[in-house]
């Protein structure tokens, strides 16, 4: 092997580092104000009882194989029964992370003949999946459904056969807005095609018990809803929702699915016992959304800012190196504020990412709004 052998690795961090893209590992530290953690249940008695119950009770921690082999617990099988039940869809089927779902279905379910079309700024695990697949793949600009219809119509005029895909995300973890579901799923339906709607950041927050900002189109047969369980739901993993075929269909021809240990019973558990908290506690969505508007009301007069209208609220700086000496500042003052940077967003889009959760009050909330007043005046 010429040469050194970990030379153009090495290139590449220097590179990363000159241009303020440097990724590196740090500790949780100050106030809360970037997981994904909405409903703070993470860290709940609730939670970590259900599980110390379970772990008393005999549930082992690992699954010890895939859930065709021996890895299909009782846990799993109750989790995905009750999920299906609460989201109002014929089946569930659990996954080990929100990653691996979206994978998971982008590759197997949209066959070779088919279209994709794609939201620009949907999760980066949606367009891992869709390259990685067998269908034709269309990106079109954010929320502009016409761009959406106009790439299905191109397609059809070009010879397009098969059954078109469209894929988006509810609600959009680094601009902290709504899709346009009503629309989208009309012109699904216009266009025989299915939908597949990561609800990641909306499941346990929005929607009747927090079922989602699509909670009022589960069940349909060309509808697939993805649900995380690692954040409002306090624990990991994701649920696949939608009709009975389409999640047999997964379990037959899924990659991801079928070669892959299944997520931990005890984990199964945990997102069970959040869904009966969804139904039980309503008084947790209240108080976050009051956290929501209570914020939009201090960075719009404070800072300027517009309200997202959601729990995930950017302050887009644009210049990287500015958009990191902020957060740092505000880190230094004791706020776990993160700065978010290309290729995650767009280039000149650096930004903040504001998350807002019940691990805060609005004595927080205030101080946090205070502080990145002063960060954003230094120079």
């Amino acid at each position: 092997m010429s040469g050194a052998p970990l030379a153009r690795y090495d290139a590449t961090l220097q590179g990363l580092a000159r241009r303020d893209r440097l990724r590196t590992l740090s500790p949780r530290a100050g106030l809360d104000f970037s997981s994904n953690d909405y409903l703070g249940l993470a860290a709940s008695r609730r939670l970590g009882g259900a599980v110390a119950a379970a772990i008393a009770q005999g549930t082992p921690v690992g699954a010890t194989g895939s859930r065709l082999l021996r890895g299909n617990a009782p846990e799993h099988e109750a989790l995905e029964a009750d999920a299906a039940a609460f989201f109002g869809a014929e089946r569930a089927l659990f996954f080990g992370s929100g990653y691996i779902a979206n994978f998971a279905l982008l590759t197997a379910l949209p066959q070779k003949g088919d279209l994709l079309v794609l939201d620009e700024l949907a999760h980066a695990s949606m367009h891992e999946g869709a390259q990685a697949g067998r269908a034709q793949l269309v990106l079109t600009a954010h929320n502009d459904v016409n761009a959406v219809e106009g790439a299905i119509t191109r397609w059809r005029a070009e010879g397009g056969m098969g059954r078109v895909w469209i894929a988006v995300e509810s609600l959009y973890s680094m601009d902290g807005d709504y899709a346009l579901l009503e629309s989208l799923i009309a012109l699904a339906d216009r266009h025989d095609a299915f939908i597949v709607i990561d609800e990641a950041h909306a499941t346990g927050v929005w929607g009747p018990n927090g079922r989602g900002l699509a909670a009022a189109f589960e069940g349909r047969d060309n509808i697939v809803i993805l649900h995380t369980c690692g954040k409002a739901l306090g624990a990991s993993g994701a649920l696949v929702t939608g009709p009975r075929t389409l999640c047999d269909y997964l379990v037959n021809r899924s990659r991801p699915f079928i070669y892959a240990t299944a997520p931990s019973p005890l984990m199964a558990v945990a997102a069970r016992e959040a869904l009966a908290i969804m139904s039980d506690e309503p008084v947790r969505r209240v108080r976050l959304r009051e956290h929501v508007a209570f914020a939009g009301r201090q960075l719009a007069e404070r800072c300027g800012v517009k309200p997202s209208g959601s729990q995930i609220q950017p302050v887009v700086i644009g210049d990287v190196s500015r958009t990191m000496t902020v957060a740092a500042a505000l880190q230094a003052r004791g706020f776990d504020i993160r700065g978010i940077r290309p290729p995650t967003v767009p280039e000149g889009t650096s930004r903040l990412r504001i998350s807002l959760t019940l691990n805060v009050d609005e004595a927080d909330i205030s101080a946090m709004v205070e502080a990145l007043v002063e960060a954003l005046g230094s120079p």
